[in-house]
């Protein structure tokens, strides 16, 4: 084949390639379609029978209008009291129509109403349910987190304005057949320029809503800049800091830098998109006041009535506003399908369901074992942690000490199953992680993350979070509370676990770091089947008294479970029965407290620093 025989078809390739992709949008309108439905029958069912009757009603007051006409014309002519009644009769008929159109239109702006709230919630619910199922990478993830900035924005909106567009592109079909088989008793032609009249302006708002969306997807970094700019300036956990550094200029002035990058974006798109649509308009009503003109004409020269000339009249310009209403409607549709493929994007997001069904190991007791694990984060080249091997028995106290950086927290989210190991295995007695029940393993991991969460709720549900099974049950709080060390001080606030904490709801109560990591302590004890206890930092907060009052405390009550502690404290860490060093990924060191001063190594110099600091 010749290469501009090539050309010529790679040409037409594209734009039906294109036209495709256009066309392929619109097949989120039928599951917007199911959305509605399932979301209320009746509504749906009512919305649709006042769309049909709302298209066909114009069509028909048209032509009682010309019979109106009509019949005064006569009844002028003839002074025949007959015409004059039905003149009468037909204005009586034209305003029952006119009543019976202004109550569809309402009934469809209630309709519309109830079913938005109901789909906001709907689809609010859907994505949170997905939410739910995702694994923590993927909300490590910049590139998947603004796929859900994408799909919650404008997301719960959208569904209901594409199905109302698809109800009004069928009302307003309905309403064409009628102009249009009126129109043709006139001209077949004026039927034809109604319809090229209106394409331009829809080629120009379905050109200028893809550019939209396009820059939509592309600033979803820029947005989330502005929402975390928002939380730092006016949320009170950042408050302190903000106003202590004087950082709240300088993060005003960027929140004010990023809006306006984006609104001279807008800005842009919305005077072209403006003036387009003024240009184009201009082409419609120089078309309508052109078969005005043919209208007219046909009168005066009696080839047409003065009824007749009025409905035509009537029927053209209705019938002109219908049809690029029709054409909004399908740009709109575009639209809003485009948005949704976000939506449905990321609620089709292949997620790896857990495969693991075990519920108890193939040798109990066996504890937990780390065999040659390695992982490496998403997007980085240098491993998080390297070729680790440790072996945790029941009853045993393991704690983990290293720089920052060096993996600790990162084997501790392997533990948990919060993420798979690259290579190498984690058992739990005797059988691989993955192979667990994940709601089975978790039920026996009691944990505490030094950036643990300070729920808003009150002091028994910040406990009881802890076993979401026993959310309520007061007395595993009061059990869990007194192995935390909590129980003191939760006895002296003014309304004990019933007391509200944080700031965000009335009456809130907030408490002082220390006592904030008691509650969080106590939270992990709340599963009495938990036989592995992981703590990260739990005393970070609170001095050193309370800190041996605490180990000493848990050391008692943690004689049959399995606990990893990671501290930087190693005043706590030497009651540890094992304590592994761990630098760049790897473990380096591994003993008892005795042990591993005997080594002279890294653990020893980092003790011996530490404990300089208190002579």
């Amino acid at each position: 084949m010749s290469r501009p025989r090539k050309q010529s078809l790679e040409n037409l390739r594209v734009p039906t390639r294109g036209l495709r992709q256009s066309l392929s949008v619109f097949r989120y309108s039928g599951r917007a379609l199911e959305l509605v439905w399932t979301t209320s029958h009746t509504l749906t069912i009512v919305l649709a029978i006042l769309t049909l009757v709302a298209g066909l009603l114009p069509g028909a007051i048209a032509y009682v209008g010309k019979l109106i006409v009509d019949s005064v014309v006569l009844a002028s002519q003839s002074g025949a009291q007959t015409q004059r009644w039905m003149a009468l009769r037909y204005v009586g008929l034209e305003a029952i129509a006119v009543m019976a159109l202004a109550a569809t239109q309402r009934g469809l702006t209630v309709c519309q109403s109830l079913l938005r709230v109901l789909l906001g919630q709907r689809v609010n619910v859907l994505i949170l349910e997905k939410a739910l199922t995702l694994d923590l990478t993927h909300f490590e993830n910049s590139e998947f987190y603004d796929k859900i900035t994408q799909a919650r924005h404008e997301a719960s909106h959208r569904p209901l304005s594409l199905v109302m567009r698809t109800f009004g592109l069928i009302q307003s079909a309905l309403s064409l057949v009628t102009y249009g088989g009126l129109l043709l008793n006139f001209s077949f032609w004026a039927v034809l320029v109604l319809v090229v009249a209106a394409v331009p302006p829809f080629i120009a708002e379905t050109r200028f809503a893809g550019e939209a969306f396009r820059l939509f997807r592309w600033r979803s970094p820029e947005t989330r800049q502005q929402h975390y700019l928002e939380t730092l300036i006016a949320r009170e956990d950042y408050a302190k800091e903000v106003q202590l550094y004087q950082l709240g200029s300088t993060m005003l002035q960027r929140y004010r830098d990023i809006f306006h990058r984006l609104y001279d974006e807008d800005r842009d798109l919305t005077i072209r998109r403006g003036i387009s649509g003024y240009l184009l308009g201009l082409l419609s009503t120089a078309t309508f006041y052109a078969a005005y003109a043919w209208i007219v004409l046909e009168t005066i020269w009696g080839r047409i009535s003065l009824g007749d000339m009025t409905m035509y009249l009537t029927v053209f310009r209705q019938g002109q506003s219908t049809f690029a209403g029709a054409l909004t409607s399908i740009g709109g549709m575009y639209e809003d399908n485009l948005y949704l493929s976000n939506l449905y994007e990321f609620l089709e997001q292949n997620v790896p369901k857990p495969r693991g069904k075990a519920r108890q190991g193939l040798i109990p007791g066996d504890g937990m074992r780390f065999i040659d694990v390695s992982f490496t984060y998403p997007g980085i080249t240098k491993p998080a942690l390297r070729n680790v091997s440790l072996h945790l028995k029941p009853g045993e106290k393991l704690a983990i000490v290293g720089e920052n950086g060096s993996g600790k927290t990162t084997l501790i989210k392997l533990l948990t199953r919060l993420y798979t190991p690259d290579s190498g295995q984690i058992l739990l007695d005797g059988l691989d992680l993955q192979e667990w029940d994940i709601e089975v393993l978790r039920q026996r991991i009691g944990v505490i993350f030094q950036d643990f969460v300070r729920y808003h709720f009150t002091v028994g549900e910040n406990v009881g979070v802890g076993d979401v099974n026993h959310l309520e049950d007061a007395e595993r709080w009061e059990d869990a509370s007194d192995k935390g060390m909590a129980k003191p001080f939760i006895e002296l606030l003014p309304e004990g676990f019933g007391t509200q904490l944080g700031r965000w709801f009335k009456g809130g109560q907030e408490l002082s770091g220390g006592q904030w990591q008691k509650i969080a302590l106590s939270r992990a004890f709340m599963r009495t089947g938990a036989d592995i206890l992981v703590l990260d930092e739990p005393t970070a907060a609170m001095d050193a008294e309370a800190e041996v009052r605490i180990f000493n405390h848990f050391r008692t009550i943690t004689q049959n479970q399995m606990v990893v502690l990671i501290s930087h404290r190693f005043s706590t860490v030497r009651m540890a029965d094992t304590i592994v060093v761990m630098a760049g990924g790897e473990i380096i060191e591994q003993g008892t407290h005795e042990k591993l001063l005997q080594l002279e190594g890294r653990y020893a110099r980092l003790f011996s620093l530490q404990a300089a600091g208190y002579q």
